[in-house]
Protein backbone atom coordinates (compact mmCIF):
# COMPACT_ATOMS: atom_id res chain seq x y z
CA UNK A 1 0.00 0.00 0.00
CA UNK A 2 1.51 3.32 -1.09
CA UNK A 3 0.48 6.18 1.17
CA UNK A 4 1.70 9.56 2.34
CA UNK A 5 3.08 10.02 5.83
CA UNK A 6 0.95 11.36 8.61
CA UNK A 7 -2.40 11.11 6.92
CA UNK A 8 -4.20 8.95 9.46
CA UNK A 9 -6.13 5.76 8.99
CA UNK A 10 -8.21 5.84 5.79
CA UNK A 11 -11.91 5.03 6.29
CA UNK A 12 -12.30 4.49 2.56
CA UNK A 13 -12.27 2.28 0.60
CA UNK A 14 -13.85 -0.58 2.51
CA UNK A 15 -12.77 -4.20 2.03
CA UNK A 16 -16.09 -4.88 0.32
CA UNK A 17 -15.56 -2.07 -2.19
CA UNK A 18 -12.05 -3.32 -2.94
CA UNK A 19 -13.28 -6.90 -3.41
CA UNK A 20 -15.84 -5.83 -6.04
CA UNK A 21 -13.21 -4.07 -8.12
CA UNK A 22 -10.62 -6.82 -7.75
CA UNK A 23 -13.05 -9.54 -8.81
CA UNK A 24 -14.04 -7.61 -11.92
CA UNK A 25 -10.41 -7.09 -12.99
CA UNK A 26 -9.58 -10.73 -12.26
CA UNK A 27 -12.44 -11.73 -14.54
CA UNK A 28 -11.23 -9.41 -17.31
CA UNK A 29 -7.54 -10.35 -17.07
CA UNK A 30 -7.70 -14.03 -16.02
CA UNK A 31 -5.49 -13.15 -13.05
CA UNK A 32 -6.02 -13.92 -9.37
CA UNK A 33 -7.76 -11.24 -7.30
CA UNK A 34 -4.69 -11.01 -5.05
CA UNK A 35 -2.66 -9.75 -8.05
CA UNK A 36 -4.95 -6.80 -8.71
CA UNK A 37 -3.73 -3.34 -7.72
CA UNK A 38 -6.27 -0.65 -6.85
CA UNK A 39 -5.90 3.11 -7.14
CA UNK A 40 -8.05 4.94 -4.59
CA UNK A 41 -8.64 8.56 -5.63
CA UNK A 42 -10.90 10.49 -3.25
CA UNK A 43 -13.28 13.27 -4.18
CA UNK A 44 -12.47 16.70 -2.79
CA UNK A 45 -14.15 19.75 -1.35
CA UNK A 46 -12.84 23.32 -1.31
CA UNK A 47 -14.12 25.15 1.79
CA UNK A 48 -12.40 28.42 0.85
CA UNK A 49 -10.53 29.71 -2.18
CA UNK A 50 -13.32 29.49 -4.74
CA UNK A 51 -12.40 30.36 -8.33
CA UNK A 52 -8.96 31.80 -7.53
CA UNK A 53 -6.68 28.85 -8.28
CA UNK A 54 -6.41 29.77 -11.97
CA UNK A 55 -5.33 33.27 -10.84
CA UNK A 56 -2.45 31.99 -8.70
CA UNK A 57 -4.31 32.44 -5.42
CA UNK A 58 -4.07 30.40 -2.24
CA UNK A 59 -6.84 27.82 -2.00
CA UNK A 60 -7.94 25.38 0.68
CA UNK A 61 -8.96 21.80 0.21
CA UNK A 62 -9.62 18.49 1.86
CA UNK A 63 -10.77 15.15 0.55
CA UNK A 64 -13.75 13.09 1.69
CA UNK A 65 -14.35 9.41 2.31
CA UNK A 66 -15.81 8.75 -1.14
CA UNK A 67 -14.08 8.56 -4.49
CA UNK A 68 -12.92 6.70 -7.59
CA UNK A 69 -11.53 3.17 -7.53
CA UNK A 70 -9.49 1.86 -10.45
CA UNK A 71 -8.52 -1.78 -10.23
CA UNK A 72 -5.83 -2.84 -12.67
CA UNK A 73 -3.11 -5.25 -13.65
CA UNK A 74 -0.28 -4.45 -16.08
CA UNK A 75 -0.53 -5.81 -19.62
CA UNK A 76 2.72 -6.98 -21.11
CA UNK A 77 1.94 -6.02 -24.73
CA UNK A 78 0.95 -2.39 -24.11
CA UNK A 79 -2.75 -3.18 -24.39
CA UNK A 80 -5.17 -0.87 -22.61
CA UNK A 81 -8.45 -2.61 -21.85
CA UNK A 82 -10.94 -0.77 -19.66
CA UNK A 83 -14.49 -1.07 -18.43
CA UNK A 84 -16.51 1.31 -16.26
CA UNK A 85 -18.95 0.71 -13.45
CA UNK A 86 -21.02 3.72 -14.50
CA UNK A 87 -20.80 3.76 -18.30
CA UNK A 88 -21.38 1.14 -20.95
CA UNK A 89 -18.86 -0.14 -23.45
CA UNK A 90 -15.31 -1.45 -23.51
CA UNK A 91 -12.31 0.75 -24.27
CA UNK A 92 -9.45 -0.99 -26.05
CA UNK A 93 -6.31 0.49 -27.61
CA UNK A 94 -2.50 0.31 -27.28
CA UNK A 95 -0.51 2.53 -24.94
CA UNK A 96 2.06 3.15 -27.66
CA UNK A 97 -0.53 4.64 -30.02
CA UNK A 98 0.02 8.36 -30.45
CA UNK A 99 -2.82 10.23 -28.78
CA UNK A 100 -4.05 13.61 -30.05
CA UNK A 101 -5.95 16.34 -28.14
CA UNK A 102 -9.71 16.39 -28.49
CA UNK A 103 -10.78 19.01 -31.03
CA UNK A 104 -14.53 18.91 -30.42
CA UNK A 105 -15.50 19.03 -26.75
CA UNK A 106 -18.83 17.39 -27.56
CA UNK A 107 -16.82 14.19 -28.12
CA UNK A 108 -15.60 14.01 -24.52
CA UNK A 109 -16.75 10.85 -22.74
CA UNK A 110 -15.59 8.47 -20.04
CA UNK A 111 -12.76 7.06 -22.13
CA UNK A 112 -11.25 10.51 -22.80
CA UNK A 113 -9.44 10.61 -19.46
CA UNK A 114 -7.57 7.35 -20.07
CA UNK A 115 -6.44 8.58 -23.47
CA UNK A 116 -5.62 11.97 -21.94
CA UNK A 117 -3.40 10.37 -19.29
CA UNK A 118 -1.46 8.49 -21.95
CA UNK A 119 -1.26 11.64 -24.07
CA UNK A 120 0.38 13.73 -21.33
CA UNK A 121 2.75 10.94 -20.28
CA UNK A 122 3.83 10.56 -23.92
CA UNK A 123 4.12 14.33 -24.33
CA UNK A 124 6.34 14.58 -21.23
CA UNK A 125 8.69 11.86 -22.45
CA UNK A 126 7.68 8.90 -20.27
CA UNK A 127 8.21 5.50 -21.87
CA UNK A 128 5.04 3.41 -21.64
CA UNK A 129 5.92 -0.16 -22.50
CA UNK A 130 2.99 -1.62 -20.56
CA UNK A 131 -0.68 -0.85 -20.66
CA UNK A 132 -3.32 -1.77 -18.09
CA UNK A 133 -6.34 -4.02 -17.91
CA UNK A 134 -8.65 -2.20 -15.57
CA UNK A 135 -12.08 -1.53 -14.16
CA UNK A 136 -12.94 1.98 -12.94
CA UNK A 137 -15.85 2.77 -10.69
CA UNK A 138 -17.06 5.88 -8.90
CA UNK A 139 -19.93 6.37 -6.49
CA UNK A 140 -23.24 5.96 -8.30
CA UNK A 141 -24.84 9.34 -8.81
CA UNK A 142 -21.76 11.38 -7.88
CA UNK A 143 -20.25 11.86 -11.33
CA UNK A 144 -20.54 15.48 -12.57
CA UNK A 145 -21.30 16.50 -9.00
CA UNK A 146 -18.80 19.30 -8.40
CA UNK A 147 -16.54 17.08 -6.29
CA UNK A 148 -13.77 16.97 -8.87
CA UNK A 149 -14.63 13.49 -10.09
CA UNK A 150 -12.95 14.28 -13.43
CA UNK A 151 -9.64 15.11 -11.75
CA UNK A 152 -9.94 11.96 -9.63
CA UNK A 153 -10.41 9.89 -12.79
CA UNK A 154 -7.45 11.52 -14.53
CA UNK A 155 -5.19 11.00 -11.52
CA UNK A 156 -6.34 7.40 -11.17
CA UNK A 157 -5.23 6.62 -14.73
CA UNK A 158 -1.93 8.45 -14.24
CA UNK A 159 -1.11 6.50 -11.05
CA UNK A 160 -2.12 3.18 -12.62
CA UNK A 161 -0.04 3.68 -15.77
CA UNK A 162 2.95 4.89 -13.74
CA UNK A 163 2.69 1.91 -11.40
CA UNK A 164 2.35 -0.56 -14.28
CA UNK A 165 5.50 0.86 -15.91
CA UNK A 166 7.50 1.24 -12.67
CA UNK A 167 7.66 5.00 -13.15
CA UNK A 168 8.08 7.06 -9.96
CA UNK A 169 6.44 10.47 -10.28
CA UNK A 170 6.32 12.86 -7.29
CA UNK A 171 2.87 14.24 -6.34
CA UNK A 172 3.71 17.78 -7.51
CA UNK A 173 4.61 16.42 -10.94
CA UNK A 174 1.36 14.50 -11.12
CA UNK A 175 -0.52 17.68 -10.28
CA UNK A 176 1.08 19.20 -13.36
CA UNK A 177 0.29 16.13 -15.48
CA UNK A 178 -3.37 16.12 -14.47
CA UNK A 179 -3.59 19.83 -15.26
CA UNK A 180 -2.23 19.02 -18.73
CA UNK A 181 -4.99 16.46 -19.23
CA UNK A 182 -7.59 19.16 -18.53
CA UNK A 183 -5.82 22.05 -20.33
CA UNK A 184 -4.07 20.48 -23.30
CA UNK A 185 -6.08 17.36 -23.99
CA UNK A 186 -9.63 18.35 -23.03
CA UNK A 187 -9.35 22.11 -23.60
CA UNK A 188 -10.55 23.29 -20.18
CA UNK A 189 -8.72 26.11 -18.38
CA UNK A 190 -8.65 24.46 -14.96
CA UNK A 191 -6.16 25.43 -12.29
CA UNK A 192 -4.38 23.09 -9.90
CA UNK A 193 -6.83 23.08 -7.00
CA UNK A 194 -8.45 19.74 -7.81
CA UNK A 195 -5.35 17.59 -8.37
CA UNK A 196 -3.57 19.31 -5.48
CA UNK A 197 -6.37 18.40 -3.09
CA UNK A 198 -6.52 14.81 -4.27
CA UNK A 199 -2.78 14.18 -4.24
CA UNK A 200 -1.66 16.20 -1.22
CA UNK A 201 -4.40 16.02 1.41
CA UNK A 202 -3.68 14.68 4.90
CA UNK A 203 -6.30 13.36 7.26
CA UNK A 204 -7.04 15.89 10.00
CA UNK A 205 -5.43 18.77 8.14
CA UNK A 206 -6.63 21.52 5.85
CA UNK A 207 -4.41 21.87 2.80
CA UNK A 208 -3.44 25.37 1.69
CA UNK A 209 -2.13 25.40 -1.86
CA UNK A 210 -0.32 28.44 -3.20
CA UNK A 211 -1.23 28.16 -6.86
CA UNK A 212 1.47 30.62 -7.93
CA UNK A 213 4.44 28.96 -6.25
CA UNK A 214 2.87 25.47 -6.40
CA UNK A 215 3.77 24.98 -2.74
CA UNK A 216 1.39 23.36 -0.23
CA UNK A 217 1.20 24.00 3.48
CA UNK A 218 -0.93 22.33 6.10
CA UNK A 219 -2.81 23.30 9.22
CA UNK A 220 -4.04 20.68 11.65
CA UNK A 221 -7.54 21.29 12.93
CA UNK A 222 -7.47 23.23 16.21
CA UNK A 223 -3.66 23.18 16.19
CA UNK A 224 -3.55 26.38 18.28
CA UNK A 225 -6.25 25.14 20.65
CA UNK A 226 -4.70 21.97 22.05
CA UNK A 227 -5.55 19.92 18.97
CA UNK A 228 -9.23 19.28 19.67
CA UNK A 229 -11.08 16.55 17.77
CA UNK A 230 -12.67 17.38 14.41
CA UNK A 231 -16.18 17.76 15.79
CA UNK A 232 -17.91 18.33 12.48
CA UNK A 233 -19.31 16.47 9.51
CA UNK A 234 -19.37 17.43 5.84
CA UNK A 235 -22.80 17.62 4.28
CA UNK A 236 -23.12 17.19 0.50
CA UNK A 237 -26.50 18.08 -0.98
CA UNK A 238 -27.04 17.17 -4.64
CA UNK A 239 -29.01 19.27 -7.09
CA UNK A 240 -29.79 16.65 -9.73
CA UNK A 241 -28.26 18.88 -12.44
CA UNK A 242 -25.52 17.26 -14.49
CA UNK A 243 -23.49 18.27 -17.48
CA UNK A 244 -19.89 17.88 -18.49
CA UNK A 245 -18.09 21.13 -17.65
CA UNK A 246 -15.71 21.03 -20.65
CA UNK A 247 -18.74 21.23 -22.95
CA UNK A 248 -19.79 24.59 -21.47
CA UNK A 249 -18.06 27.90 -22.19
CA UNK A 250 -19.14 29.84 -19.07
CA UNK A 251 -16.20 28.65 -17.00
CA UNK A 252 -13.60 29.64 -19.57
CA UNK A 253 -15.24 33.05 -20.07
CA UNK A 254 -14.88 33.88 -16.38
CA UNK A 255 -11.26 32.80 -16.38
CA UNK A 256 -10.66 35.12 -19.35
CA UNK A 257 -12.37 37.99 -17.55
CA UNK A 258 -10.11 37.54 -14.53
CA UNK A 259 -7.07 37.62 -16.80
CA UNK A 260 -8.30 40.73 -18.60
CA UNK A 261 -8.87 42.50 -15.26
CA UNK A 262 -5.33 41.58 -14.23
CA UNK A 263 -3.92 42.76 -17.58
CA UNK A 264 -5.56 46.16 -17.27
CA UNK A 265 -4.51 46.65 -13.65
CA UNK A 266 -0.92 45.66 -14.42
CA UNK A 267 -0.84 47.90 -17.46
CA UNK A 268 -1.64 51.08 -15.52
CA UNK A 269 1.36 50.40 -13.25
CA UNK A 270 3.70 49.63 -16.16
CA UNK A 271 3.90 45.88 -15.51
CA UNK A 272 2.52 44.70 -18.82
CA UNK A 273 5.29 42.08 -19.10
CA UNK A 274 3.99 40.15 -16.07
CA UNK A 275 1.72 37.17 -16.53
CA UNK A 276 -1.83 38.64 -16.53
CA UNK A 277 -3.24 36.83 -13.50
CA UNK A 278 -4.61 38.54 -10.44
CA UNK A 279 -2.02 37.22 -7.98
CA UNK A 280 0.51 39.47 -9.76
CA UNK A 281 -1.57 42.55 -8.90
CA UNK A 282 -0.80 43.91 -5.44
CA UNK A 283 -3.62 45.10 -3.22
CA UNK A 284 -2.54 48.76 -3.35
CA UNK A 285 -2.70 48.75 -7.15
CA UNK A 286 -6.09 47.08 -7.10
CA UNK A 287 -7.56 49.56 -4.62
CA UNK A 288 -6.14 52.53 -6.55
CA UNK A 289 -7.40 51.50 -9.98
CA UNK A 290 -10.35 49.14 -9.51
CA UNK A 291 -12.76 51.95 -10.47
CA UNK A 292 -11.34 51.94 -14.00
CA UNK A 293 -12.49 48.37 -14.69
CA UNK A 294 -15.70 47.58 -16.52
CA UNK A 295 -18.42 46.16 -14.30
CA UNK A 296 -17.91 42.49 -15.11
CA UNK A 297 -14.12 42.72 -14.74
CA UNK A 298 -14.48 44.69 -11.50
CA UNK A 299 -16.69 41.98 -10.05
CA UNK A 300 -14.22 39.23 -10.93
CA UNK A 301 -11.35 41.16 -9.36
CA UNK A 302 -13.37 41.96 -6.25
CA UNK A 303 -14.16 38.29 -5.80
CA UNK A 304 -10.48 37.39 -6.10
CA UNK A 305 -9.24 39.90 -3.54
CA UNK A 306 -12.08 39.32 -1.06
CA UNK A 307 -11.67 35.54 -1.35
CA UNK A 308 -7.95 35.88 -0.70
CA UNK A 309 -8.77 37.65 2.57
CA UNK A 310 -11.26 34.93 3.52
CA UNK A 311 -8.63 32.24 2.99
CA UNK A 312 -6.24 34.04 5.35
CA UNK A 313 -8.95 34.45 8.00
CA UNK A 314 -10.00 30.85 7.47
CA UNK A 315 -6.51 29.60 8.34
CA UNK A 316 -6.75 31.30 11.72
CA UNK A 317 -10.28 30.07 12.41
CA UNK A 318 -9.33 26.48 11.47
CA UNK A 319 -6.16 26.60 13.58
CA UNK A 320 -8.22 27.66 16.62
CA UNK A 321 -10.96 25.11 15.95
CA UNK A 322 -13.46 27.96 15.59
CA UNK A 323 -16.12 26.37 13.40
CA UNK A 324 -18.52 29.30 13.76
CA UNK A 325 -16.06 31.76 12.20
CA UNK A 326 -14.85 29.20 9.68
CA UNK A 327 -18.42 28.50 8.60
CA UNK A 328 -19.29 32.18 8.22
CA UNK A 329 -16.32 32.60 5.90
CA UNK A 330 -17.48 29.62 3.81
CA UNK A 331 -20.94 31.15 3.47
CA UNK A 332 -19.46 34.53 2.51
CA UNK A 333 -17.41 32.75 -0.15
CA UNK A 334 -20.61 31.20 -1.48
CA UNK A 335 -22.35 34.57 -1.65
CA UNK A 336 -19.39 36.20 -3.40
CA UNK A 337 -19.39 33.37 -5.95
CA UNK A 338 -23.00 34.29 -6.72
CA UNK A 339 -22.75 38.10 -6.60
CA UNK A 340 -19.22 38.82 -7.83
CA UNK A 341 -18.09 35.77 -9.78
CA UNK A 342 -21.65 35.45 -11.07
CA UNK A 343 -21.84 31.70 -11.15
CA UNK A 344 -24.57 29.40 -9.98
CA UNK A 345 -27.78 28.14 -11.52
CA UNK A 346 -31.07 29.09 -9.85
CA UNK A 347 -31.43 25.53 -8.54
CA UNK A 348 -27.96 25.55 -7.01
CA UNK A 349 -28.49 28.96 -5.45
CA UNK A 350 -31.71 27.76 -3.84
CA UNK A 351 -29.98 24.64 -2.55
CA UNK A 352 -27.24 26.84 -1.07
CA UNK A 353 -29.85 28.94 0.74
CA UNK A 354 -31.64 25.86 2.07
CA UNK A 355 -28.36 24.60 3.54
CA UNK A 356 -27.82 27.91 5.31
CA UNK A 357 -31.20 27.46 7.01
CA UNK A 358 -30.56 23.88 8.13
CA UNK A 359 -30.09 23.12 11.85
CA UNK A 360 -26.48 22.95 13.01
CA UNK A 361 -24.93 24.16 9.74
CA UNK A 362 -21.93 26.45 10.30
CA UNK A 363 -21.55 27.46 6.66
CA UNK A 364 -22.23 26.41 3.08
CA UNK A 365 -21.25 27.11 -0.53
CA UNK A 366 -21.21 25.52 -3.96
CA UNK A 367 -18.90 22.59 -4.53
CA UNK A 368 -17.37 23.33 -7.91
CA UNK A 369 -18.44 26.00 -10.36
CA UNK A 370 -22.03 26.18 -9.17
CA UNK A 371 -23.82 25.31 -12.40
CA UNK A 372 -24.46 21.67 -11.55
CA UNK A 373 -23.64 19.04 -8.97
CA UNK A 374 -23.84 19.73 -5.27
CA UNK A 375 -23.41 22.20 -2.45
CA UNK A 376 -21.29 21.50 0.61
CA UNK A 377 -21.80 22.45 4.23
CA UNK A 378 -19.90 22.09 7.48
CA UNK A 379 -22.30 20.87 10.17
CA UNK A 380 -22.13 20.00 13.86
CA UNK A 381 -21.77 16.26 14.43
CA UNK A 382 -24.89 15.93 16.56
CA UNK A 383 -26.98 17.89 14.03
CA UNK A 384 -25.85 16.12 10.85
CA UNK A 385 -28.78 13.72 10.54
CA UNK A 386 -31.40 16.37 11.30
CA UNK A 387 -29.78 18.84 8.89
CA UNK A 388 -29.59 16.25 6.12
CA UNK A 389 -33.27 15.40 6.54
CA UNK A 390 -34.22 19.09 6.52
CA UNK A 391 -32.31 19.79 3.31
CA UNK A 392 -33.60 16.66 1.61
CA UNK A 393 -37.25 17.56 2.25
CA UNK A 394 -36.97 21.28 1.49
CA UNK A 395 -35.16 20.79 -1.83
CA UNK A 396 -37.54 18.04 -2.92
CA UNK A 397 -40.48 20.41 -2.39
CA UNK A 398 -38.76 23.04 -4.52
CA UNK A 399 -37.49 20.81 -7.36
CA UNK A 400 -39.26 17.43 -7.29
CA UNK A 401 -38.40 16.52 -10.91
CA UNK A 402 -34.68 17.03 -10.32
CA UNK A 403 -34.70 15.15 -7.03
CA UNK A 404 -36.40 12.21 -8.72
CA UNK A 405 -33.26 11.79 -10.87
CA UNK A 406 -30.98 11.37 -7.84
CA UNK A 407 -30.64 7.93 -6.19
CA UNK A 408 -32.62 8.08 -2.95
CA UNK A 409 -29.58 7.28 -0.81
CA UNK A 410 -27.39 9.89 -2.54
CA UNK A 411 -29.57 13.00 -2.29
CA UNK A 412 -27.77 14.24 0.81
CA UNK A 413 -24.57 12.58 2.04
CA UNK A 414 -22.97 12.90 5.46
CA UNK A 415 -19.21 12.60 4.98
CA UNK A 416 -15.98 12.59 6.94
CA UNK A 417 -12.63 14.12 5.91
CA UNK A 418 -10.48 11.80 3.84
CA UNK A 419 -6.86 11.34 2.84
CA UNK A 420 -4.79 11.54 -0.35
CA UNK A 421 -4.80 9.35 -3.47
CA UNK A 422 -2.86 6.13 -3.16
CA UNK A 423 -2.15 2.82 -4.83
CA UNK A 424 -3.11 -0.29 -2.90
CA UNK A 425 -0.75 -2.91 -4.25
CA UNK A 426 -1.66 -6.50 -4.93
CA UNK A 427 0.72 -9.41 -4.57
CA UNK A 428 3.45 -9.87 -7.17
Amino acid sequence: MVVSEGMGVPSWPSDQELDVVRKKVAEMSKKDTCQVNVVACPYRICPLGAHIDHQGGVVTAMTINYGILLGFVPSENGEVLLQSGQFEGVLKFNSEELQKPIENRENINWESYARGAIYVLQHEGYDLKKGIIGFISGVEGLDSSGLSSSAAVGIAYLLALECANNIVVPPLNNIYLDKLIENKYLGLENGILDPSAILLSKYGYLTFMDCKTIKPSYMRFSELNKGAEMNFKILLAFSGIKHNLPKKSGYNIRVSECKEAARQLLLVEGFEDLDPILCNVDLITYEAHKGKLKENLAKRAEHYFSETKRVAKGRDAWAHGNLEDFGQLISASGQSSIDKYECGSKEMIELYKILLEAPGVYGARFSGAGFRGCCLAIVAVDSADVAADYVRKKYELAWPDLVAQIPADKRVLICDPGTSARVILGEL
